[in-house]
């Protein structure tokens, strides 16, 4: 189920993707048609629940599309219930140490490696595909823990060292406000720290993943290194492609208040 994105990952290119916030399924459809390498559902913010999520694995169906879903926690039921809807993994937030990966390991595992518990859902087909899906999942599904803290930062090498980690995903602007600067993409050192995180990773045959907010930015972190790169969000993609359209239109012509 991640066979191209793990083929990217790698060969050290980079696969772009998307963060999908709206329970619309005809995003996941278009990106799927568009050839994105894969997509984020975000469940941490926002509305989106396990039947919007189920909708988005169903519009992904039939493409190569890794589907990741970011959890709202790190406690079983979001884990669990994100992996028997069909999610090809997990991109766990807010992780600060080793061990907070361990204990996730628990929701995301079956036996032995974790205490993941067998269900009759659309993972396994509701059941008609059950043996191959639970014989193959702990090696197929993904498991991206999130660096966007100081915390993190520090044990940096401790969750590096954890087994199975193939990713990482940074979050520059949690990480900024883990040190002050609140509200800010890439606080005071915080460009420097995901550079050394992306070497550091690099190191250790692990691939990291950013956002970009605009095209210069993919193109950027495509350049650094970055195996995961997020072209932006549904619907910031909306606001960022009206905004520059009303712009060259003069934003009289289509509206009259543009932040």
């Amino acid at each position: 189920m991640n066979e191209k994105l793990r083929q990217k990952l790698a060969a050290g290119e980079t696969a772009f993707g998307l963060w999908v916030t709206s329970e619309a399924s005809a995003v996941t459809e278009v990106a799927g048609m568009l050839g994105i390498d894969w997509i984020c559902i975000d469940m941490e913010h926002g509305y989106l629940n396990f039947k919007d999520i189920q909708g988005h694995l169903q519009a992904a169906r039939g493409t190569d599309m890794t589907v990741l879903v970011r959890p709202p926690s790190q406690d079983l039921e979001p884990i669990k219930r994100a992996l028997d809807v069909g999610a090809h993994g997990i991109v766990l937030p807010l992780v600060d140490s080793a061990d907070e990966v361990k204990a996730a390991y628990d929701h995301f595992y079956y036996p032995p490696i974790g205490r993941r518990g067998i269900g009759g859902e659309r993972s396994v087909k509701w059941g008609l595909d059950l043996e191959n899906y639970v014989k193959s999942a702990n090696d197929e599904l993904l498991f991206i823990p999130m660096i966007e803290t100081q915390k993190s930062y520090d044990n940096l090498d401790e969750i590096l060292g954890v087994d199975g980690i193939e990713a990482i995903f940074l979050g520059p602007g949690d990480m900024s406000a883990s040190r002050g600067a609140v509200g800010e993409w890439e606080g005071p050192g915080v460009t420097e720290m995901n550079l050394d995180i992306l070497r550091r990773a690099k190191e250790k045959g692990i691939g990291s993943g950013i956002v970009a907010r605009h095209t210069d930015e993919a193109i950027q972190r495509r350049d650094q290194g970055f195996g995961m790169v997020s072209l932006g969000s549904d619907i910031g993609l909306m606001i960022r492609q009206i905004k520059q359209m009303a712009g060259e239109l003069g934003k009289d012509t289509v509206g009259h208040r543009w932040f």
